[in-house]
């Protein structure tokens, strides 16, 4: 999935790149300002918007010598457009309640690299790191089962490969504080989805 531009690449074309605009502010926008934002051109625009006019989907007020549009947020195809709009706090919204139902949960998911910068697109993997608990077996038939299973939903949730780092709780606070490159870039860009927070395990350094 590409989470950079989620509207456009369900609804392609001017009418996706219009939407995408729309559902990005509640403003009111005149036409050459939705194809300006939009990048298409106004006769593009011009003939996509008064189709989304009669669907319902977009408000026109009329304010000579031009008119305003905005999305219709209560319609209900307008509300999944806004949600489009939202996917990649959605996908880490449920990845995150999926880690919830395992049998032995990690101590923490963190999300990091290109997603957790909002730069993903289609050929983007996402990038995790899965903190164990200290007292659960890294070979634990049953831990080892259900991270990989959690991997596997994940994956279908977003529609992106999950890559996995995995790594023990004790191990994860060390390189937390000096780590390298990749665990520099996980304290700065990781989202944690699940279980501790960033700022925890940074306190658990100097407990």
């Amino acid at each position: 999935m590409d989470f950079v531009h989620p509207v456009s690449a369900v609804i392609p074309g001017a009418q996706g790149h219009v939407l995408a605009v729309l559902a990005e502010t509640s403003a009111e926008l005149n036409l050459r300002t939705v194809a300006r934002l939009a990048g298409v051109s106004a006769s593009q625009a011009s003939r996509v918007i008064p189709g989304l006019v009669e669907l319902g989907l977009v408000e026109r007020r009329e304010v000579p010598p031009s008119s305003l549009f905005r999305l219709n947020r209560h319609n209900e195809a307008a509300r999944i457009v806004v949600q489009l709009a939202r996917l990649r706090d959605n996908v880490l919204e449920r990845i995150g309640s999926a880690a919830g139902d395992l049998p032995q949960p990690p101590a923490s998911i963190i999300v990091f690299g290109s997603f957790a910068r909002r730069e993903a697109d289609r050929t983007s993997d996402i990038d995790v790191v899965v903190v164990r608990p200290d007292e659960v077996d890294p070979d634990d038939d049953a831990w080892t089962e259900g991270i990989d299973r959690w991997r596997r939903n994940a994956g279908a949730i977003a529609g992106n490969d999950i890559e996995v780092i995995e790594v023990g709780l004790t191990a994860a606070v060390e390189k937390l504080s000096h780590g390298g490159q990749v665990w520099d870039e996980i304290s700065r860009d990781g989202v944690s989805v699940f279980g501790a927070s960033l700022d925890r395990l940074r306190d658990l350094i100097n407990a």
